[in-house]
């Protein structure tokens, strides 16, 4: 099979099974991801078979919607392409690309055991195009939409960010929404492995701290 067929297949499939997903890890979130992926990986020697497939199955079943379980979306990954026949050395590289581009995956965690984590070129591609649409106005409106499905506060002045959470306090965090971008959102320019992703980055960035600076005064009555 060739790689637009397996990438067509795939596309049918992500958004099957997407179909009635939260409003910020549906079809479209992978689709932006998707293109984010194919924008940045012209300027990197990646396998552009992998980088286009990680972008489409990374948040196939976000672990978040399954009880915490982060085995079920590279099974369910694996199970796919398996199906369609996709040569086993592209599914492993696909399959650890889910399991270590989430942010929580950078947080360290409770117990002391460590490993090595995976890296490769292919998963920083689809990491800072996954991380892209986490900031910006995309970003804000996802971190609110998420808020809001989780009936979350929007802001809570006596509720401190956690600016040294372990990875298992992250996952169970139902912090308000205002937290997340101290948690997260704003820490992501630091972290974008692409040359051409720290750019696309960085007005993001700034977007959201003029956003921040918005709603503090509004909140505050100074607007």
């Amino acid at each position: 099979m060739i790689n637009s067929d397996i990438i067509a297949q795939t596309k049918v499939f992500v958004q099957k099974t997407l179909e009635g997903a939260e409003g910020g890890n549906d079809w479209f979130h992978i689709e932006r991801v998707y293109n984010n992926t194919m924008l940045l990986a012209k300027d990197e020697a990646v396998n552009q078979l992998v980088v286009a497939l990680g972008a489409l199955l990374h948040d196939i079943a976000d672990a978040k919607f399954y009880n915490g379980d982060e085995t079920v979306g590279p099974k369910m990954a694996t199970d796919f392409l398996r199906s369609i026949q996709v040569d086993e050395k592209i599914i492993d590289h696909v399959v650890k690309i889910i399991e270590n581009i989430s942010f929580k995956s950078s947080l360290k965690v409770d117990d002391a055991t460590t490993t090595k984590p995976f890296t490769s070129l292919e998963l920083q591609v689809v990491q800072d195009a996954d991380r892209l649409d986490a900031i910006g106005a995309i970003g804000i409106a996802r971190a609110f939409n998420y808020g809001g499905f989780k009936n979350r506060e929007m802001y809570n002045p006596e509720i401190a960010p956690n600016l040294n959470m372990t990875k298992e306090e992250y996952k169970k965090s139902t912090a308000p929404t205002i937290n997340h971008f101290y948690e997260k959102l704003l820490l992501l320019k630091d972290k974008m492995n692409t040359k051409s992703g720290a750019k696309l980055a960085e007005q993001r960035h700034l977007y959201m701290i003029a956003f921040l600076e918005q709603f503090y005064n509004e909140w505050n009555g100074k607007l």
